[in-house]
């Protein structure tokens, strides 16, 4: 029953895509007579508004070309603003890595420790409330100046994003452990730092998994917009520096890709979550 249901979602999302491609094609197909085009538009985004075509947007075979392109040679390095998309995204997907780990050594430590102790957690509760709204964003002006660095004020920004869902994630997965389990290591008369490790983690793990997933995809979400802001290198920067040469079937692939890093960041995290699950 559980493969036919496998097989039934496989060939609805096959359909589903086809149906978005021929959607596409026939929203993008060329015109047979000249398109009124506004001429601030077409200041904008220069001579393809005025091409005949309903829109400058590419459709999906001059897209599909494209990605072919960047498959062939992901990682050519032609000078400073000529990199392959695959070197691109490592540029991202190692800021975001290296934000998110020193996220991950504060933030679980820490909400372990609020966690633990109802008196912390309601010390530390309001500073926590107050800094969480703040976007990620707002802290590059202060890490640019302070610490004069783009690529490591990209990381600062990754982890302040990061640091927040697990800090929080923790502390609830931690507080919430069940009283009686607590109740038997104490009449086993099992020390506070073996009952942290053998009762304490294991309880809250899926819960820490879980901000630690939340954690990833702000991140991700957050590498984009602060490459744009830094310049130089990264897959944000790819995005802006291709919409500065009015190159929307790269600004595609870009998206295209971003989306499916994010999508296997969050399966490896979603599978590291099914390891530490248990069932009572």
């Amino acid at each position: 029953m559980g493969s036919v249901q496998h097989w039934r979602a496989t060939f609805l999302s096959i359909a589903l895509f086809l149906a978005f491609l021929l959607l596409w094609h026939a929203a993008t197909r060329p015109d047979a007579g000249e398109a009124t085009v506004d001429p601030a538009y077409a200041a904008l985004v220069g001579n393809a508004a005025a091409s005949g075509s309903k829109t400058p947007f590419p459709g999906p075979a001059d897209v599909g070309a494209q990605l072919w392109q960047h498959l062939k040679d992901p990682f050519y390095d032609r000078g400073p603003n000529d990199k392959g998309i695959g070197i691109q995204l490592g540029y991202s997907v190692a800021r975001v890595l290296t934000g998110f780990g020193l996220a991950a050594l504060v933030a679980i430590p820490l909400g372990f420790l609020i966690g633990m102790s109802r008196t912390v957690y309601r010390a530390f509760d309001p500073f926590i409330q107050v800094l969480k709204p703040i976007s990620p964003l707002a802290w590059m002006p202060l890490a640019l100046y302070t610490i004069k660095d783009a690529n490591t004020s990209a990381v600062f920004v990754i982890f302040i994003c990061s640091l927040w869902p697990m800090l929080v994630n923790t502390a609830f997965g931690v507080g919430a452990v069940r009283q009686d389990w607590l109740n038997v290591a104490r009449t086993l008369e099992v020390s506070r730092l073996r009952t942290a490790l053998q009762v304490i983690l294991p309880a809250a793990a899926p819960t820490i998994m879980t901000g630690m997933r939340i954690s990833v995809g702000i991140a991700w979400l957050v590498i984009v917009a602060a490459e744009m802001l830094i310049g130089g290198t990264g897959i944000g920067y790819f995005v802006w520096n291709e919409w500065n040469n009015l190159s929307i079937s790269n600004i595609i692939c870009a998206i295209f890709f971003i989306g499916l890093i994010g999508m296997l960041l969050d399966n490896l995290l979603a599978r590291a979550a099914r390891l530490v699950s248990y069932r009572e």
